[in-house]
């Protein structure tokens, strides 16, 4: 059942009551409809909480200032709206930066951390054209990047074989607004610097994973990831892009579902 926090933050709970509470947080320009099938696998063991980021989907407006906090600060209002103290938390992407920077920010809550195909430190060059992107973004819409974002997102194989699924996800990221996306996107190109080498370091059970071809979210930055946060888990998903989570499920929740189980129970 879909239901709305006082901030205006949609979400919806599935799952046992009393279960250990697991966090999906979906990532740039998607919405909490990416993890339906990850949820599925999820809610008989865990009570699973999924929402709408700030500019995102029926999420809230954006604030005036955006940072990387204002995401971390949206998940913490949910929790104290929801009565929970902590959770293990799931971040793809985008979700995967503000997971990370929950921890630093809220370390008694955070369980657990699962980041998937989340970007980190970038050599200039590449610094320099994910910032360009973003200010594309933002002078001209989701529109402008979307088709190149799908061909590194999707298997050419996977967009041949289910075009109907890759549509779905290019209908989601167009119907972000400019500002929005574009601020959004902006996010996600410089907020990466505050994650690298944090002092204190994250010290939560934490499993990182990435697609082999990704290369936005490549394995190196997931190993460099996992090198910064002691004890970390590192998998690199053999054949697949950003997306793969939509491309092969089972590939993710079962690590996934494996790593929680034995961290959470």
């Amino acid at each position: 059942m879909t239901e709305r926090a006082p901030d205006g933050t949609t979400y919806e709970v599935s799952g046992p009551k009393g279960a250990p509470l697991v966090v999906l947080i979906h990532g740039l320009g998607l919405n909490r409809y990416l993890w339906q099938s990850h949820e599925a696998a999820l809610s008989p063991s865990y009570r699973v909480l999924q929402y709408d980021l700030i500019g995102h989907g029926e999420g809230p407006q954006l604030p005036e200032t955006l940072s990387l906090t204002t995401f971390s600060e949206q998940l913490r209002g949910l929790l104290d709206h929801l009565s929970e103290s902590s959770a293990a938390l799931v971040g793809f992407s985008l979700g995967g930066m503000i997971n990370r920077r929950f921890a630093i920010d809220h370390p008694d809550r955070a369980k657990a951390l699962a980041i998937l195909n989340s970007p980190h430190e970038r050599d200039p060059q590449s610094q320099h054209i994910v910032e360009e992107q973003a200010r594309r973004a933002l002078e001209d819409g989701p529109g402008a990047t979307i088709d190149g974002a799908l061909e590194r997102w999707f298997t050419s194989d996977f967009r041949v074989a289910y075009p109907e699924v890759v549509e779905k996800v290019r209908v989601w990221v167009l119907a972000n607004d400019r500002e929005s996306y574009g601020r959004c996107r902006e996010i996600l190109a410089t907020g990466v610097k505050e994650l690298i080498r944090p002092e204190p370091p994250i010290s939560k059970p934490t499993l990182v994973m990435t697609g082999e071809n990704d290369s936005g979210s490549t394995p190196a930055m997931s190993r460099a990831i996992a090198s910064e946060i002691p004890g970390a888990e590192t998998i690199i998903v053999p054949g697949l892009q950003h997306m793969g989570l939509i491309e092969q499920p089972n590939h993710f929740t079962e690590p996934l579902q494996e790593f929680l189980d034995r961290t959470l129970n």
